[in-house]
């Protein structure tokens, strides 16, 4: 039987490179096709599509399988599906233009826009909560899991499990892997404590198995939808830690409407015109969207089954927007030009300028301190992106690239957009004109599905094949 990852399967849907594009066709197949048996492998899904794009020119979009499986619908460029938490990265977007436009202050009590929000107290003392942690996920407000005590537990267990692997690392690297000192025996007894307390990971639900995920409620605006998580205590002093919260996002849904006068839907269509980003909506269950997939899931007998009807009003700026590979990749170009347009500004005076000035993106990439990145952990949580940054520790030896990437996990779908930016050499940018780099976007319709990594080894892929 034939893979329904395969070419051969539905030639018909791939979008190949227009002539204008400085690579042949058979050079980008090539990458393409050694590429294509490690999806199958890695992704496992009903229905993938792909997209890459190389210094700002769409040069690959591919469907594989079936975007809806009982019609036999297969994947194509255009088909659409849910982006789920990349939504944050475009919710950023309103922040900043907002920000940029003297509108939006990111360091002021969020109830100077929305006084609907409580003020919050920790541990008996009054704390502000801030747009700029709202974005970092530092607030302290709760994700899907309202039982603090797990959630605390949790991020105990992960930080002792961190730490014996670093003490590990070090000893081997010291040569004494195998000696016993105070220190390891502390560990040990934190570790034994930890598992008293029931604090191992298997004890904690994952997001899929919160009830809230599969709310099927409509609200008719951000505001309404704080009354799902406004009451509740928050989980930790705001700034101190990190715990990623979808629920921070639609505190800032309704911090963008109050900012900027619109509602927040109207305003992120305003962003989606500006960036040619023609087939991103809001998912709704009433209107007709064309080339909307199905979504899937494998139940408790691993057979494939269709995933409950969901509503996801109730947080499109942190993960309810629907999308092509095609609009995602225009909106890493356009955050990635806005990056690297300074640069230029000396050899090429007739560039326009970025959608977002090069100091607004030099600060959304900036890694935030305290923070995590769940899908790599060599990087760390910015403002709405994780970013890994330039690393090499010796010669001829292991280089970390730099890169900004956000994934994405729905209910039925998982995401990712990776962009990795090309190490630019100041003193030959003359010929060159921004963006430069490799933008990847890959949407599945099944959830629990990691695509960093994958996407990360194509850009790599396609970078090795440019530079050849």
């Amino acid at each position: 039987d034939q893979s329904p990852f395969s070419l051969a399967a539905a030639p018909e849907k791939a979008s190949f490179p227009g002539p204008g594009n400085s690579r042949c066709f058979g050079d980008w197949l090539s990458v393409w096709r050694a590429m294509e048996p490690r999806l199958n492998d890695e992704v496992g899904a009903p229905g993938i599509v792909v997209g890459v794009s190389v210094d700002g020119k769409e040069v690959w979009s591919e469907g594989l399988g079936y975007a809806d499986v009982e019609n036999r619908v297969p994947c194509k460029p255009e088909t659409v599906m849910r982006i789920a938490s990349i939504s944050k990265s475009l919710t950023m977007v309103a922040l900043a233009k907002l920000w940029e436009a003297g509108k939006l202050d990111l360091d002021i009590p969020v109830q100077h826009y929305v006084p609907e929000f409580p003020e919050k107290e920790y541990e008996g003392e009054k704390v502000s909560v801030t747009t700029r942690l709202l974005i970092s996920h530092l607030s302290g407000i709760r994700h899907y899991e309202k039982d603090m005590k797990k959630v605390k537990e949790e991020k105990a267990y992960k930080a002792l499990k961190m730490m014996k692997e670093t003490v590990a690392f070090e000893q081997e690297k010291e040569g004494k892997s195998n000696e016993k000192n105070d220190f390891t025996k502390f560990k040990t007894e934190q570790e034994n404590e930890a598992k008293c307390r029931n604090s191992k990971p298997g004890k904690k639900k994952n997001d899929f198995e919160q009830g809230e995920l599969y709310l099927k409620e409509k609200f008719e605006n951000s505001i309404e939808s704080l009354k799902l998580f406004k009451n509740d205590p928050l989980f930790f002093k705001p700034g101190s830690q990190f715990l990623y919260s979808t629920f921070g996002y639609t505190l800032l849904a309704a911090i963008v409407e109050r900012a900027s006068g619109c509602k927040y839907l109207d305003y992120m269509q305003k962003i989606f015109h500006d960036l040619d980003m023609l087939t991103t909506v809001q998912e709704e269950n009433e209107p007709v969207i064309y080339n909307r997939a199905r979504f899937y899931v494998y139940n408790k007998k691993k057979r494939l089954v269709n995933t409950p009807y969901v509503d996801n009003s109730y947080k499109w700026a942190g993960g309810g927007f629907l999308s092509t590979v095609g609009d995602l990749l225009k909106f890493g170009n356009a955050m990635l030009y806005g990056y690297q347009v300074g640069l230029f500004k000396n050899s090429n005076e007739n560039l326009l300028p970025g959608y977002l000035k090069p100091e607004t993106m030099v600060m959304m990439w900036t890694p935030v301190p305290n923070t995590e990145m769940s899908w790599d952990k060599e990087g760390k949580y910015a403002m709405a992106w994780g970013v890994v940054e330039k690393k090499q520790t010796y010669g001829s030896c292991r280089k970390q690239r730099h890169y900004a990437s956000h994934t994405g996990g729905a209910v039925g779908a998982s995401s990712v957009l990776l962009v990795l930016p090309e190490e630019l050499d100041t003193e030959t940018l003359n010929n060159k004109v921004p963006p430069r780099g490799i933008i990847v976007s890959i949407i599945c319709n099944m959830q629990s599905v990691g695509l960093n990594s994958t996407a990360l080894k194509i850009a790599l892929e396609f970078d090795k094949d440019r530079l050849d």
